[in-house]
C-alpha cells in the first residue's frame, strides 16, 4: 500500500495538465476576439465624420438695370437737366454680379447762377459659396467696407453717419462736404443691404457763378428716396423671373398653339415683332435720348 501512493500522486499530476493548457488555451483565444471587436469598434468611429452644414441660398440671383432702377421721374427732380436722361452704365465683366449707372448736369439759372447735380447707383451681389459664407453674410461685410470708404473720402469735411431707416434690411446714410472745382459741394452716400446684394448711392450737388450750394438736408432727402427706388427695384426683378404655374390640360395647349398659328398666318410672315414687346428688357429699358 505504502508503494501505490506515490504512483498514484503522478498520475493525477499528469491527467491535470491538459485540463490547465485547455484553460489557458480558451482564455487565450477570448482575449484575441475581445481586441478584434475593440479595434474594429474603434476602426468604425474613426471613419464617421460629421457632415459640413449647408450655407443658406442666396436670396437674388440677378440684378436689375442700373438705369432703369431710378424712376424718371426722381432723376428729373434730382438732376434737372440731366446731360443723359437714361443715364450712363458703367463697365462690367458680369452685369448679375456688378453694375452701376450715373447722371449729371447743369441747371442754368442765368443771372441766378447754375445747380450742379451729380447721382450715381451701383449694385454688388454675392453668391453663396460653402467656404466662403452665404450671400447674405459677404454682403454685410461689403456693407461694412462701403460705409467705412464713404467716411473716408479723401478731402471730406463734416463727416456724419447714421442708420437709414425703411431702406432695405440695413442702411447707413454717410453725409460730408467737400470743396472742387472751386465750388463747395454737398454729398450724401446712401449704402444699403437687401438679402444678398448691397446697393451703393452717392448724390451730390453745388451752386456755380454765386448760386447757393444745396443744403445738406435736401441733398440727403433725395439719396434716400432713390436708394429706396433702387433697393425696391432688386426685388421687382427677381419677381418678375418668376415663371407662373402652367394651367390647362395639353389639349387646351395644342389648341392656343394652333390658334396663334391661324393668326400669325392671317397676319402675315412680317410681324414677328409681338413676341419681341412681351420681353422684359424691351419694355423697362428705355431708349436712349439726346438731351
Amino acid at each position: 500500500m505504502h508503494r501505490s501512493a506515490p504512483r498514484l500522486s503522478r498520475i493525477l499530476a499528469c491527467a491535470a495538465v491538459p485540463v490547465m493548457l485547455v484553460a489557458v488555451g480558451c482564455s487565450s483565444d477570448s482575449d484575441s476576439d475581445s481586441k478584434k471587436n475593440a479595434g474594429s469598434s474603434s476602426s468604425g468611429t474613426a471613419s464617421t465624420k460629421p457632415s459640413e452644414p449647408t450655407v443658406e441660398a442666396a436670396r437674388f440671383d440677378d440684378l436689375p438695370d442700373p438705369c432703369a432702377s431710378i424712376a424718371k421721374k426722381t432723376i428729373k427732380d434730382l438732376v434737372p437737366e440731366a446731360k443723359k436722361k437714361n443715364g450712363t452704365a458703367g463697365r462690367s465683366n458680369d452685369l448679375a454680379a456688378r453694375s452701376s449707372c450715373s447722371w449729371n448736369g447743369l441747371d442754368d439759372k442765368g443771372v441766378d447762377g447754375s445747380q450742379y447735380r451729380w447721382l450715381d447707383v451701383g449694385f454688388t451681389r454675392f453668391d453663396s459659396d460653402q467656404s466662403l459664407g452665404s450671400g447674405a453674410k459677404r454682403a454685410t461685410a461689403e456693407y461694412t467696407k462701403q460705409v467705412t470708404k464713404a467716411k473716408a473720402s479723401e478731402g471730406a469735411e463734416k463727416i456724419a453717419a447714421e442708420p437709414a431707416a425703411g431702406i432695405g434690411e440695413e442702411a447707413t446714410v454717410v453725409t460730408y462736404g467737400l470743396s472742387k472745382t472751386g465750388e463747395d459741394f454737398a454729398y450724401a452716400t446712401v449704402v444699403a443691404r437687401t438679402g444678398n446684394v448691397v446697393v451703393t448711392l452717392t448724390y451730390n450737388g453745388a451752386g456755380y457763378a454765386g448760386a447757393k450750394t444745396p443744403s445738406s438736408t435736401s441733398i440727403v432727402k433725395g439719396a434716400q428716396k432713390a436708394a429706396k427706388e433702387a433697393v425696391a427695384a432688386v426685388a421687382e426683378t427677381a419677381d418678375a423671373k418668376v415663371t407662373p404655374p402652367a394651367s390647362g390640360s395639353d389639349d387646351s395647349k395644342d389648341d392656343s398653339k394652333k390658334d396663334a398659328a391661324k393668326k400669325d398666318t392671317a397676319k402675315g410672315s412680317g410681324s414677328g415683332s409681338d413676341s419681341d414687346s412681351d420681353s422684359p428688357k424691351s419694355t423697362t429699358k428705355p431708349k436712349a435720348k439726346s438731351s
